[in-house]
């Protein structure tokens, strides 16, 4: 766990990724908040909030009686969030920064191919 950062929104990223990798496919059936709590060693009402942030969200599903499931189009929901978020914080800073130096979209789509071709031949 970050100590910077509320535990409720780590366990809701948990979840998050966990849909993106595909370990948690859309219509399956989510731990429940007693099996977070007990795993993680948090209080259950913590591990309660991170899932309802997800429920408020579309990404989980209450299904009375039988436990939380991941929504259909979960993923494809976190996918444009994330890649949102993405936009505003790395790629508007970047070509803000890019546009100071006198650097165009094409000058700095090259240097980011560069580095990504001398990152894999590094591997």
């Amino acid at each position: 766990m970050d100590e910077s950062r509320p535990i409720f929104l780590q366990i809701a990223e948990q979840i998050e990724n966990d849909i993106l990798s595909g370990a948690l496919p859309e219509a399956s059936r989510v731990p429940s908040t007693n099996e977070f709590a007990a795993f993680l060693r948090i209080n259950p009402a913590t591990a309660g909030k991170g899932v309802g942030v997800l429920v408020d969200n579309g990404i989980l599903e209450k299904r009375r009686g039988i436990g939380m499931f991941v929504a259909p189009g979960a993923r494809a929901r976190i996918v444009a969030e994330r890649r949102d978020r993405f936009r505003d914080q790395y790629v508007a800073p970047l070509l803000a920064e890019a546009a100071k130096l006198g650097i165009d979209p094409e000058q700095l789509a090259t240097m980011i191919r560069d580095s990504r071709v001398g990152e894999e031949t590094s591997r």
